[in-house]
């Protein structure tokens, strides 16, 4: 779905038929300008969604800019039932990604120094993924795959499915995408390496227990760490020296920030 399309079906979702209140209360040919102002400090995120929303605005930051409470994201202007009838939608977007970048901000400065890089995961509410991977950007840190079309993941289950390590990288082995696997025992880590594995995922391990496998793998393939990492634990992970940790709460667990909307009359 383009970024349009979510726009247009987010008004359509939110307008129906009209909106009563502001057409009943507000002149037709009312003139008027808003102002988004954030509350708190934020990363901001969805900045380009305004230009689908609104005709006549004026940007004061881009995406991944940081701001303090007090300061603007943008100014528009045009009819007042127009910037009334569509500011729930502009603050619902703007509100909910900015929150996401905030969050994944939070996570890259405290991985900052150790060359360690935060992914985000599929973990997204259906519909948003473009959006909510576009603001995990706009918050510095970088986006894992977009979907199941796009690189070969192997995981557990595929494991088992497949009948072990061995078959899955096998079966895999004329793939035209990135292939990663994920190994839950050294037995499985030490088969995975002989196979020729490039990329690999360890799940739910402790940084004790990372460390010692990051050292064991010395270099022979790329590392993924994932499972529970929060940002009071992301430091130790990243240390042991992974080249990734994938979380999912910068999109499933982001909350979302403090953005007004402030109307006056033209």
């Amino acid at each position: 779905m383009t970024l349009p399309q979510i726009v247009e079906r987010a008004l359509e979702e939110d307008i129906g038929s009209g909106d009563v209140t502001t057409n009943l209360c507000v002149p037709p040919d009312r003139q008027a300008a808003g102002r988004f102002l954030v509350r708190e400090t934020i990363v901001v995120a969805g900045v380009e969604l305004l230009a689908l929303l609104y005709d006549d605005i004026d940007l004061r930051a881009a995406s991944g800019t940081c701001l303090e409470a007090g300061k603007e994201i943008a100014t528009v202007c045009g009819p007042a039932r127009k910037l009334l009838t569509r500011e729930r939608v502009a603050l619902n977007f703007l509100q909910h990604l900015s929150g996401i970048a905030t969050q994944a901000r939070k996570y890259v400065d405290a991985v900052a120094g150790t060359g360690c890089r935060i992914l985000d995961t599929r973990k997204t509410i259906p519909g948003l993924r473009e959006l909510e991977k576009m603001a995990v950007r706009a918050g510095g840190a970088t986006n894992h795959r977009m979907g199941l079309f796009d690189a070969v993941l192997i995981k557990n289950n595929h494991i088992t499915a497949a009948g072990g390590v061995r078959a899955a990288l096998a079966a895999t082995g004329k793939a035209n995408v990135p292939v990663q696997i994920e190994v839950r025992t050294l037995a499985e880590l030490e088969e995975a390496l002989q196979c020729g594995a490039q990329k690999l995922l360890l799940d739910n391990l402790s940084p004790g227990e990372a460390k010692e496998w990051m050292r064991y793998i010395a270099g022979r393939a790329t590392v993924e760490l994932s499972g529970g990492i929060t940002l009071d634990t992301v430091r130790a992970y990243a240390e042991t020296g992974a080249d990734f940790i994938s979380v999912g709460a910068i999109t499933h667990s982001a909350r979302a920030v403090d953005i007004h909307f402030h109307l006056e009359l033209a």
